[in-house]
């Protein structure tokens, strides 16, 4: 699998994508800050959210440890959400991350990549999301399953709000100034990303769940 991922083909970034960092306004190939090689995790934390996504959260936990090596082997890794960059810098304090997120509202960035959507998307379920188009359409009547209610009140807001956001991770790559768009995964492609599944995998009883379990790291003593 990871050499047919090597094997598709690179497509040209064309727009001239603008961020919000702790250095200030970046574009896209200042992202890369030095590297030929960059991983961005499409972080659910919405303009709307008082805190990052809790399922997110985990999955950040996971690569904020490691985050260090692959930038020390040409590969920069960096989260990306819409939220404003002082909710971000606020929630990674909080956390106690360093891996670098940027910020980026009010651009395109997330939905050219698919992880953000309208209002008028979701209420005609027009969105296309994880290579499929459709989608089910939410309003106030919809039946909203209960993990998704849960990780919405988790981030502060309403289960609609809160699934405008979707996770995701994609690859790129800056050869002779061009930045290249090389791969992108979501939903259950992120699966072999959220570190803690891969160890509960090897417990002796395996992932034993029922439902959602898990916590922000610094709630779990507040239950």
């Amino acid at each position: 699998m990871a050499r047919r991922r090597q094997e598709l083909p690179w497509v040209r970034v064309e727009k001239a994508y603008k961020f919000e960092t702790d250095d200030g306004s970046a574009s896209l190939p200042d992202l890369f800050r030095g590297r030929s090689q960059l991983l961005i995790y499409h972080f659910m934390f919405g303009p709307d959210y008082a805190a990052g996504c809790a399922t997110c959260s985990t999955i950040a936990d996971g690569f904020d440890g490691f985050a260090v090596h692959l930038a020390h082997h040409d590969v920069m890794l960096a989260a990306v959400s819409r939220a404003p960059l002082a909710k971000l810098q606020a929630y990674k304090r909080r956390m106690g991350w360093t891996f670098p997120w940027a910020s980026s509202f009010g651009g395109d960035f997330n939905p050219d990549f698919s992880v953000s959507f309208t209002e008028e998307q979701q209420r005609k379920g027009t969105i296309e999301y994880n290579y499929e188009r459709g989608g089910h359409a939410m309003d106030e009547t919809a039946a909203v399953p209960e993990p998704v209610a849960r990780n919405a009140a988790m981030a502060g807001t309403d289960a609609a709000t809160y699934t405008r956001e979707r996770p995701g991770m994609s690859a790129f790559a800056l050869e002779d100034g061009i930045v290249y768009h090389t791969y992108s995964t979501y939903a259950r492609g992120l699966d072999g990303l959220w570190g803690m599944y891969q160890w509960l995998d090897r417990a002796p009883r395996g992932r034993n769940e029922t439902d959602v379990w898990w916590l922000r790291h610094d709630e779990y003593d507040k239950r």
